[in-house]
């Protein structure tokens, strides 16, 4: 099974605006890794923005396209999380959470006009941002006996893995890290070192 460990995102946080029939919505797009990350982010636009009549949303984590949510905040169904999510979908964008806040401008726009002004207002955040590749990297560390050192170094400078942390002493240690896709492969050499213990730590 091949892994897929690449992933389109946000670089950054970016903002956008869209107004229709005196209603105005403000948008916010951030690059997330968590659901954990949501809510605090939510929580701080709704205190910015206490006067607005809605705060909605959607998110998309993973690679898989299984992991998101959308939400319409007052909205008729479906009118506001779900093209906010369809957006982040048609950018090919994940890990990433988008907040449209609307001010009321006295006009109901009708169900149309308001999917089509959260679609809108999206797609102006999102392109009003810079969006990246990114890989699925996990992380790992190493134990090892000092006698094993040069072994275990030349694994790492052949494999080249994003090395965080080495203490060298009686019993050695590294932290480091790679994609997805070459995990295996690292993994698979190191363990067939007398003495090297690995401890996968987490993924982002």
């Amino acid at each position: 099974m091949s892994i897929t460990d690449q992933y389109k995102t946000l670089k950054e946080p970016s903002e956008g605006i869209y107004k229709e029939k005196g209603s105005k919505f403000i948008t916010y797009a951030y690059p997330i890794y968590t659901e954990e990350e949501v809510k605090p982010i939510i929580d701080e636009l709704k205190k910015q923005y206490y006067d607005a009549r809605h705060h909605c949303f959607a998110w998309q984590l993973g690679t898989e396209g299984d992991r998101f949510r959308a939400n319409d905040d007052g909205e008729p169904s479906g009118t506001a999380g779900k093209p906010i999510l369809g957006q982040i979908r048609s950018f090919e964008l994940t890990n990433l959470l988008v907040v449209v806040i609307r001010y009321f401008g006295g006009t109901k726009l009708g169900t149309s006009g308001l999917i089509h002004a959260y679609k809108e207002a999206t797609i102006d955040a999102i392109n009003n941002g810079i969006i990246e590749e990114r890989t699925v990297n996990d992380f790992y560390q190493i134990d090892f006996d000092y006698g094993v050192m040069n072994d275990v170094m030349r694994i790492m400078k052949e494999e080249n893995p994003n090395i965080t942390a080495q203490d060298f002493n009686l019993r050695c240690s590294i932290k480091w890290n790679t994609r997805q896709s070459e995990v295996e492969k690292i993994t698979s050499r190191l363990s067939k070192i007398e003495s090297v213990e690995i401890e996968f730590l987490h993924t982002a």
